[in-house]
């Protein structure tokens, strides 16, 4: 320890910050252990009587609480009882958080004072207990067990020999402290990655080094660059994974051709995105001579050019899922094979993992076969060009679908499977719905750029019975596949090792809270069974279609759910209503379809099933890097939003009033959904303040409300890109 520290013990009548937690932290990491008071004075660097003195007094106080027991005259020991839990800290934009754990039947608080270092995602040892007169749990970090992240974007503020850089992230509370050799080239005010190194025990700030240097802030690419590494996402491809992907070999050898099914002669296309450029999935139709029909789901066979073991597969599995940010796509594989050869490309051979089946005219399954194949897709639709098809309801080509005359035959044997795969995706949705499944038909907000990756306009992107139709035909897929491996013929569970989506249950307390917001606008949900929950959950989402308040409440109905993973052990998936579901149809962007993939063929080869919890790692693992995708393709978002906001100051918008807290009211605009905060000291009309059980402002002389849902006019007030903020100015409210 520095002069400099010990010195400020020595200083007579000096009070010791933190005591308590220096002890217990100390007496914690040495459990097993009994301590008299100079043992620990020693331990926390403690050297003068008045600080010795300080402990003594203090070793008292924690006895009392309970929280440390004397073992023996003078000797002192940490109370391991029911009051510590290990758990997951979620700390907020205010500086306090809440301590999850299992363990616990509510979330404890704990303010920002017995923090004690602990950072959002840390997994932590806490002190949990109960304030007198109040049922609300409070704790304080004792230990921190593992660090979710220590690598953080921010701004760089140089002073003459040193800087910080301050985080992006709201949820992180201290600045990062740079010394000078340490800045790596950074200049003052860029924006940068800075990795936390050390975090002294007297230092209120962590001590870090930068990384990487990404720019200005407010500069494109600085703000995107910015939003994947904040999740520690790549945006690039190590130099050797790029080679060993140019150096795959992608000849369909006649040996390779003979091991697999071969169905290139059956009529086969793809239905994707007009953007799209990797086609991972594509469907084959043939009408059978008994009046049934095959139906071929075909997805790219991406692990037998992906083997396990490889630097291409340890990217893989790091990357775990490919990034859709607004402007960019940030692929789980490199370009060469995403768009390339393991791409379903019209006119190509192509090696391909299918699950086949014959469907009758009413949408049952009479027989299923699942096995590698080589296909050959005859054409690719965009979407819009198959729901023009399905609108015509006629096997005449419609005018806006190109077509030369050589194609004409095959695009009309096209036309008549699209429209025969639509009647049959309709029964097999209607069935989903009976059983139960939940309709989440969401409007996605999709942006027109400009050259330069610039905002131009907003444009929504509904789904339609094209993509309704690849859809159905994709979970077909998906659930047949998970029961082929975790159903045994006499409809019992198997225990063979496989890869499972899942989706429990809603929270019944979420439930309760979804209940008390929508009956605010007269609607009302049952939850007396899971059929009567799935049921007026489906009825609650269709009566918002179209209203003011459908995406506020729609947002809010699905935050009550519960949130899928990837795991080995199979509960069903509640939203879509299968007992048994997995993911098979993305290998291209998704790493959990590679390893549905390759434990499918395990299966199919006659092998044994493999130990459960190496899988259950790779779930774990996956679904993380899933999360952090999510995160950043929001974040993506809410920067284009505010980008295209920038240049819309001046222009009044009617808008929702989607949340309402203690500092404001947000309203999202009604004509491109971008939302933004209107602040309460900012209403010049009335004073309000917040009820909580209305969800509402009160204006004290007038008594008016301003509730979730109504209606308001606003305006641009300011943006901020770096925080992905929109302040707005209320105009006027129609109450």
């Amino acid at each position: 320890m520095s002069k400099k520290k010990k010195g400020f013990y020595k200083k007579k009548g000096s009070v010791i910050k933190d005591l308590a937690s220096k002890i217990l932290k100390f007496l914690n990491k040495n459990s097993q252990k009994s301590f008299n008071y100079k043992q620990i004075a020693s331990a926390i660097d403690v050297l003068n009587g008045n600080g010795k003195q300080q402990i003594i007094k203090k070793l008292e106080e924690l006895k009392h609480k309970n929280r440390i027991e004397e073992t023996d005259r003078g000797k002192y020991k940490i109370i391991q009882n029911e009051h510590y839990h290990i758990g997951i800290l979620d700390v907020t934009s205010n500086k306090n958080a809440y301590f999850i754990c299992d363990d616990l039947e509510h979330d404890a608080f704990i303010p920002t004072i017995n923090l004690n270092k602990g950072l959002d995602g840390d997994t932590v040892k806490v002190y949990v207990y109960r304030r007198r007169n109040n049922d609300r749990y409070e704790g304080e970090v004792i230990e921190i067990i593992e660090r979710a992240k220590t690598d953080f974007v921010g701004v760089l503020q140089m002073s003459k020999n040193f800087g910080f850089v301050l985080p992006d992230n709201p949820k992180m509370y201290a600045d990062i402290f740079i010394s000078k050799n340490h800045i790596d080239g950074a200049e003052h005010g860029d924006k940068v990655l800075a990795k936390i190194t050390d975090w002294p025990e007297n230092s209120k700030n962590p001590f870090g080094k930068i990384t990487t240097v990404l720019g200005k802030p407010g500069e494109h690419d600085t703000e995107i660059h910015s939003i994947l590494l904040e999740y520690g996402l790549p945006y690039s491809f190590p130099d050797e994974v790029e080679h060993d992907a140019s150096n795959l070999s992608v000849d369909i050898t006649k040996d390779e051709i003979a091991k697999r099914r071969d169905m290139r002669d059956t009529l086969t296309f793809t239905i994707d995105p007009k953007d799209a450029k990797d086609f991972d999935d594509a469907l084959s139709f043939k009408l059978l001579e008994n009046g049934n029909y095959e139906i071929g789901i075909h997805i790219a066979d991406v692990s037998h050019y992906v083997r396990e073991n490889t630097i291409l597969d340890d990217e893989a599995y790091s990357r775990a899922t490919s990034v859709y940010l607004v402007d960019r796509v940030v692929p789980m594989l490199p370009e060469i094979l995403s768009n390339g050869v393991c791409s379903l490309r019209p006119n190509e051979e192509k090696l391909t993992f299918s699950a086949v089946f014959e469907m009758t005219e009413k949408g049952d399954i009479k027989n299923q076969w699942f096995g590698r194949t080589v296909t050959y897709s005859d054409k690719r639709f965009a979407y819009e060009e198959a729901q023009a098809i399905i609108e015509t309801k006629s096997n005449v080509i419609p005018p806006n679908v190109s077509i030369t005359g050589e194609e004409y035959a095959v695009s009309k044997a096209i036309v008549n499977a699209t429209l025969k795969l639509d009647e049959l995706a309709k029964k097999l949705r209607s069935k989903r719905l009976k059983a139960g499944a939940i309709t989440f038909d969401r409007v996605e907000v999709k942006f027109k750029l400009n050259e330069h990756a610039e905002p131009v306009g907003v444009y929504f992107k509904e789904s339609k019975d094209a993509n309704k139709l690849i859809e159905e035909f994709m979970l077909l897929a998906n659930r047949k596949v998970a029961e082929f491996i975790g159903k045994s013929k006499n409809g019992t569970p198997t225990k063979d090792t496989f890869i499972y989506r899942i989706h429990d249950e809603p929270d019944p307390e979420k439930l309760g809270s979804l209940q008390k917001i929508i009956s605010q606008f007269g609607y009302k949900i049952n939850t007396q069974s899971k059929e009567s929950t799935s049921d007026s959950l489906n009825k609650l989402l269709a009566d918002v279609k179209g209203k003011g308040e459908s995406n506020m409440i729609e947002t809010l109905t699905i935050r009550s759910m519960s949130k899928a993973i990837y795991t080995t052990d199979n509960i069903g998936h509640y939203g879509l209503a299968f007992d048994y579901y997995s993911h098979f149809t993305s290998p291209i962007r998704r790493y959990p379809d590679v390893m549905t993939h390759r434990l499918l063929q395990h299966y199919l080869d006659g092998q044994k099933s493999p130990k459960a919890p190496i899988y259950e790692d790779k779930c774990q693992h996956s679904t993380e890097r899933e999360i952090l995708a999510s995160k950043a393709e929001r974040d993506s978002i809410k920067y284009m939003q505010v980008k295209y906001m920038q240049d819309h100051k001046d222009q009044e918008f009617r808008g929702v009033i989607s949340g309402v807290t203690e500092w404001g009211i947000y309203v999202e605009i009604i004509e491109n959904k971008c939302e933004g905060m209107v602040r309460i000291r900012d209403i010049k009309e009335d004073y309000f303040i917040y009820d909580e059980k209305q969800y509402a402002l009160v204006g004290q002389a007038t008594q008016t409300l301003l509730q979730l849902g109504d209606e308001v006019t606003v305006k641009v007030k300011n943006t901020d890109l770096e925080r992905k903020h929109l302040d707005f100015s209320l105009v006027s409210f129609d109450i």
